[in-house]
């Protein structure tokens, strides 16, 4: 039993925002009848996000709708508050944050008390002072960059095929992909197999007149699959007309060219940026200690060092890995380790809230897998390494496995198996971005402008 009633606040709804708080309400169900417990999910969006199936999103092969959990619907008995944490200040137990009302009516932030804290921002992209980056770059980290990114490649494709200008067809034809991480390789992967199926329907497009570059600044690509593995990834990349360009920086993108750091430019209305993630800016605001790369101090246990009450995990927090042989190793930011630790972290609190010891974390890590398009992959999983359709097929079955609800799982499978027996959807649908255009339009207004392709 809880000592004293506990208002347990989770800052982030992402995988560890999500699990902790599905862990409390499983462990704490009895206290939040009780009123001796209370759980608010304070996230951005109402929704967590299986970043793993986003590739698969931009392709086409997932709906977007099956990417994104519900969190009111899986989180039935917590709190779920829509809006932005803005500051925390732990020594007051306070955190301040905005809201969708509080910014429409422009008031001032709220304050939000808590007992427990748990930090799980997340990360956010990490961008370099590129010229021309800031307004030519595409993300790749939300369900909204990848569907956007879809509508954007084929609006491409429709540019080039009504075009006459050879300058515009070539620099339509043109995606450059930065960054040779899991992210990027991905992505480039499903987006150039989705777009040279889309070219067969197209009459003055054939897949040969798309270029595909990869820029990796690095030697190699998908460093968690191991060396041989990221050896293979780059030959079969070329091998499907992908330059791959490795110890290579994209030095700007400025007036729609993607100059790189060996002299070559290539005219491009598309350049996807995915070099990296930095930890949440929210993390800066706070009175809570963190590491030279800004992530927050923890221990073992999942807790801020120094601070009681104060817990993290994920991309946010430098947990110690106790797995490893060296001294001061730390736990990658990833979704393997932040499943775990949401796990134990949950655990932990309710372990904390009735006087008992705490639990370590300790998980060792077991490999990766990586799909590279339809029916192709990479794994390097308990030290055995795959390639093509059997690590392609192990990637489905891992994630699969992974992504929560049955309902989810029950939805993803469904669409996969009714992939494998019709043709693909090659629909653009980029007007969603801007949905009142047509109505403004028709009501005499201005509709906002909309250039095609734009990035």
């Amino acid at each position: 039993m809880v000592k004293e009633r506990a208002r347990i606040l989770v800052v982030g709804g992402g995988y560890v925002g999500m699990y902790t708080a599905l862990r409390l309400q499983r462990k704490l169900r009895h206290e939040l009848k009780r009123g001796e417990a209370e759980i608010t999910v304070l996230t951005p969006d109402p929704y967590m996000t299986y970043q793993p199936f986003l590739p698969e999103a931009a392709a086409g092969a997932i709906s977007p709708r099956h990417v994104v959990v519900p969190l009111r619907r899986v989180l039935p008995h917590c709190r779920v508050i829509v809006g932005e944490a803005r500051s925390v200040r732990h020594a007051e137990r306070t955190v301040t944050l905005t809201t969708l009302a509080t910014e429409e009516r422009a008031a001032p932030p709220e304050t939000l008390t808590y007992d427990e804290l748990v930090l799980a921002p997340g990360s956010v992209s990490r961008t370099l002072p590129v010229p021309g980056l800031a307004d030519h770059g595409i993300g790749f980290k939300t369900v909204e960059e990848a569907i956007g990114l879809r509508n954007h490649v084929l609006e491409q494709m429709d540019i080039a095929s009504s075009t006459r200008d050879p300058a515009i067809r070539d620099a339509a034809l043109t995606f450059v992909f930065v960054g040779g991480g899991f992210a990027g390789v991905e992505a480039l992967g499903e987006l150039q197999d989705m777009a040279r199926y889309a070219a067969r329907y197209y009459h003055n497009i054939r897949p040969e007149d798309m270029k595909w570059i990869l820029v990796e600044a690095s030697d190699r690509v998908l460093p968690e699959v191991g060396e041989e593995m990221g050896r293979y990834t780059v030959s079969e990349l070329r091998r499907r007309n992908i330059q791959v360009l490795l110890g290579t920086r994209l030095e700007s993108c400025a007036d729609r060219t993607a100059v790189l750091s060996d002299g070559s430019r290539y005219p491009t209305r598309t350049v996807v940026w995915t070099a990296g993630v930095k930890p949440h800016p929210l993390l800066a605001a706070t009175d809570l200690p963190r590491t030279a790369r800004g992530r927050l101090k923890c221990t073992a246990e999942l807790t801020v060092e120094g601070h009681a009450h104060a817990w993290a995990a994920g991309d946010a927090a430098a947990v110690p890995d106790v797995t490893a042989a060296g001294p001061g190793a730390e736990c990658a930011p990833n979704a393997q380790h932040a499943v775990r630790q949401a796990r134990v972290l949950g655990d932990n609190i309710v372990r904390f809230l009735r006087g008992e010891p705490l639990e370590t974390y300790s998980h060792q890590y077991v490999g990766s897998v990586a799909s590279l398009g339809l029916h192709k992959g990479v794994a390097h999983v308990y030290g055995r390494k795959l390639k093509g359709y059997p690590a392609w097929f192990m990637h489905r079955a891992y994630h699969l496995s992974r992504v929560p609800t049955v309902n989810r799982k029950a939805r993803v499978l469904a669409e996969w198996t009714l992939a494998g027996l019709f043709k693909r959807e090659i629909v653009s649908l980029g007007s969603l971005e801007h949905p009142r255009a047509e109505f403004e339009l028709a009501a005499g207004g201005k509709p906002p402008h909309d250039p095609k392709g734009s990035s």
